[in-house]
């Protein structure tokens, strides 16, 4: 049985709190790469300039004023996404980016939390050199997260989703939320949520041809009063894709 069997409407006072997705998700299970260790990457500021970033060994980045604990996951051959979390609690900072280096071009999410009439809410500020995609548009996608938890996206153009938790900690829950995608190779996009119940910022890799998705999700426990930095990959199937009809006869 799943929540499309047995779950209707759930008002937004009866959801969840983030972290009850945490036991669900479980680990990220793909393996750290250490490929990028003893190289150097310019990642661009808020303010618009650039900071340099050594990652100095294969677990430690490292900039002017700064370390953080990193992984570098290789979603293809030279292409990564690399995750690590700078400051800590309110002021904390969920840094992903994906690095292409066939082609050299940098993506970077940095997600963090701002303060809207009293309440603590999230928003990701990007600097993009792939170029915004409609590809995803269209597609109906299951995606297993673990043996636990099932969720299914339907991709409504480039800046709307709509998704859905079949079975797991959020079951029954659905929404339909903004969004943005972003070429990176063949079959493969970079993709991002942001969501207006929860405070939950995710930044991933969709990668049609391997069947899998690979990031993370950066939101605010309000009954705890911290961060929820949830890493995950998953196992995903395209369950359908949407055409519209071609009308081109007068009514």
């Amino acid at each position: 049985m799943t929540s499309t069997d047995i779950q209707d409407y759930i008002p937004e006072d009866q959801w969840p709190p983030v972290s009850a997705m945490l036991d669900g998700f479980g680990d990220q299970t793909l393996p750290a790469s250490p490929a990028l260790a003893g190289t150097t990457l310019s990642i661009p500021t808020q303010g618009g300039t650039a900071v340099e970033h050594v990652f100095t060994d294969p677990a430690t980045v490292a900039w002017d004023g700064g370390s953080a604990a990193y992984k570098a996951i290789e979603a293809r051959p030279d292409i990564f996404i690399i995750d690590f979390v700078r400051g800590e609690g309110v002021d904390g900072e969920n840094v992903t980016i994906i690095w292409d280096r066939n082609t050299g071009a940098v993506t970077t999410g940095i997600s963090r939390f701002v303060t809207v009439d009293g309440r603590i809410r999230s928003t990701t500020d990007f600097t993009a050199a792939h170029e915004r995609s409609s590809g995803l548009v269209g597609k109906r996608i299951f995606y297993r997260y673990s043996d636990l938890e099932s969720y299914e996206h339907i991709y409504l153009n480039p800046g709307t989703f709509t998704w859905n938790c079949v079975r797991g900690g959020e079951a029954g829950l659905a929404d339909t939320d903004r969004c943005m995608m972003w070429d990176v190779a063949e079959d493969l996009y970079i993709f991002f949520w942001t969501e207006k119940v929860m405070t939950v910022e995710a930044v991933l890799l969709i990668d049609l041809r391997e069947q899998r998705s690979i990031g993370r999700m950066f939101g605010w426990d309000d009954p705890a009063g911290e961060p929820v930095i949830l890493p995950f990959n998953s196992r995903l199937s395209v369950l359908n894709t949407t055409e519209y009809p071609q009308d081109t006869h007068k009514h």
